[in-house]
């Protein structure tokens, strides 16, 4: 009795570590014998998730736990990679079916979408979560295939923005794999300003679109970060979304920051997605008009 609360002990303190998982090999290791492990199958204390992998007490629904899971069930040295990796570094806003995971091994699990590596070099190896997950520069080339440069761009800013990644992975990852059929995506990334939002995206693609000097994205003027700046005109573009300025708080601060960068010298001009994507070649023209002027 006392050797069954000493092993059971084991597996709480263990699968919460996991996500609320245990693997087969793992309680064999404890101790547990095979039939103990029927055992506990058949009174509920183990939940089998995938060929080898239990839930303890209970099946986990959330995504982030049948990430866990599944690399569980793949063996040592798998990672969660590609669009489960995407998902886990917050680079996409939602997880999809079925999960991902890169394998050492010809090892396939029913409801798990595999993807054979002879090597995972350990640059491209992280634990998120406590989840062996490909790293986010990593992560980026392998979905890049399946994205639009636009849906890529967002990804690689979220990741850069919650400080996950840095260009200089970039290069790196793509040093080590100029073959890679994402590579020609991921290289017109590099040395691309940061944008915080797809709006921000939408203005750096309209500006090229119509031949517009470069614009900085999230620059400082007068203590303030303003969404883009043409330093050379010194005026500022504000990109307006409804959604963010519902409120007089924001309505109030808009227009303070508006003036104090007014005073220093620096007028600006505020853009909404609508004038961008309904009204783009009247908005490019005015804009074009009120640069060339400064």
């Amino acid at each position: 009795m006392l050797e069954k609360v000493r092993i059971t002990e084991k597996i709480r303190s263990l699968a919460p570590r996991q996500h609320g998982h245990v693997t087969r090999a793992q309680l064999l290791g404890m101790g547990l014998t095979k039939r103990a492990i029927t055992y506990r199958i058949e009174v509920g204390e183990l939940v089998p998730v995938h060929a080898g992998v239990y839930a303890v007490g209970y099946a986990r629904l959330e995504p982030i736990a049948k990430a866990a899971a599944a690399v569980l069930a793949c063996g040592d040295g798998a990672a969660l990679s590609h669009s489960s990796a995407a998902s886990l570094w917050g680079m996409r806003k939602r997880w999809e079916d079925p999960i991902e995971v890169t394998v050492l091994t010809d090892r396939k699990r029913a409801g798990i979408r595999t993807w054979r590596r002879r090597v995972l070099p350990p640059e491209d190896i992280r634990h998120h979560h406590g989840i062996p997950v490909t790293s986010p520069a990593r992560t980026a080339l392998d979905i890049a295939p399946q994205l639009t440069a636009r849906a890529l761009a967002r990804a690689v800013n979220e990741a850069r923005l919650a400080g996950y990644l840095h260009q200089s992975e970039l290069n790196d990852v793509l040093t080590r794999n100029p073959r890679h059929p994402g590579a020609t995506a991921i290289q017109q990334l590099i040395g691309k300003d940061l944008t915080r939002s797809e709006l921000e995206d939408d203005f750096v693609a309209f500006a090229e679109r119509f031949g517009l000097p470069k614009p900085v994205m999230n620059a400082r003027v007068a203590g303030y970060e303003v969404d883009a700046l043409f330093a050379q005109q010194r005026v500022i573009v504000e990109l307006d979304g409804y959604e963010f300025h519902k409120d007089r708080g924001s309505f109030e601060s808009d227009r303070e920051r508006d003036a104090i960068t007014l005073q220093a010298g620096y007028p600006t001009v505020r853009i909404t997605r609508r004038r961008i994507h309904h009204h783009a070649e009247r908005e490019a023209a005015r804009l074009q008009g009120i640069l060339n002027r400064r």
